[in-house]
């Protein structure tokens, strides 16, 4: 495809989100990659500017890559402004958008669609520890509903560490889960326009894969061949394809999702703007596939024209 096929792209970046700086890094990366291609594109900070600056810039583009991580970028805030706009732009609309933004409200899409994701609760001031972990057991997860990174994430092992648990969780806003520990591998799987990625298996030597291990630590190992028999991998890109049609997710995403001893698949979150940094599972996974990184940032942009 022509790059002039695109016209003007403005790619959507930075924001005012607690993932502030991965989304510069990500916007930063697909923006050059757009340029290298030949594509007419230019970079808008939208946490830079104020909200009328930014439709005043929006109005000499053709369509917009979204870059943006967390908050209104990734809740449908950005995408209904720009559906307002009647821009094209990359990824989910505003439903999806913020269905999978809050991952209460993903597990009970899942849930009702019969998918497998673990047990939680919702944490509240009137929730009591000893009847949460009676419900849930020990180890536990504490997470914010909203955002993504990993940020504000604790393991919890034991009672006396609820309390700080959840106190971190709330730093980043919103409701807070509690939700069941699995014990085994994580995995995840990219979907690209329908198209299922070869699935990568995440291993670090920390209790989980937390914003340390997705972006400062060396000690994070990546498997892309998955190291999954074919039907079991086959198997969980299944999953991941149902999990993100069933949360009505469009264009391009990433579904994480645990695996216990048993060999039992357990959904864990979708992410409907994921990261393109040089760490970033994506474009991991594209390369497995014979994408290269300029080729997956144009077919991402490609899902703009259909």
């Amino acid at each position: 495809m022509s790059a002039q096929n695109f016209g003007r792209v403005a790619v959507l970046l930075g924001g005012d989100s607690s993932e502030r700086e991965v989304s510069l890094r990500s916007g930063e990366a697909v923006y050059q990659a757009l340029i290298a291609e030949g594509v007419d594109a230019y970079k808008l900070d939208t946490g830079a500017v104020d909200p009328w600056s930014c439709v005043q810039q929006l109005k000499s583009c053709d369509r917009v890559f979204l870059a943006l991580h967390g908050g209104s970028g990734e809740d449908g805030s950005w995408q209904g402004l720009l559906e307002c706009l009647k821009l094209p732009y990359t990824g989910s609309k505003v439903k999806s958008s913020a269905i999978a933004m809050d991952k209460l409200m993903t597990k009970r899409v899942w849930l009702s669609d019969g998918l497998s994701t673990p047990e939680y609760a919702q944490v509240t001031a009137q929730t009591k520890p000893a009847e949460l972990i009676a419900v849930l057991g020990l180890p536990l997860i504490i997470k914010p509903a909203e955002g993504g990174s990993s940020l504000g994430m604790s393991k919890v092992t034991n009672v006396d560490q609820l309390e700080a648990a959840c106190i971190a969780a709330t730093q980043w806003g919103g409701a807070v889960i509690a939700e069941r520990w699995i014990q085994g591998s994580e995995y995840t799987v990219a979907i690209l326009n329908q198209q299922l990625l070869p699935a990568i298996t995440l291993k670090t030597p920390r209790d989980f894969y937390d914003y340390q291990a997705k972006y400062q630590e060396s000690t994070t190992q990546y498997q892309c061949p998955c190291g999954l028999s074919v039907e079991d991998e086959l198997a969980l890109q299944q999953l991941c394809l149902r999990a993100f049609n069933s949360v009505g997710c469009e264009g391009w995403g990433r579904v994480d999702v645990m695996r216990d001893q048993q060999g039992k698949f357990w959904l864990l979150e979708v992410n409907t703007t994921p990261g393109m940094t040089n760490r970033s599972l994506v474009p991991m996974a594209a390369a497995q596939a014979d994408i290269s990184f300029n080729n997956l940032v144009l077919k991402i942009l490609a899902t703009t024209l259909m």
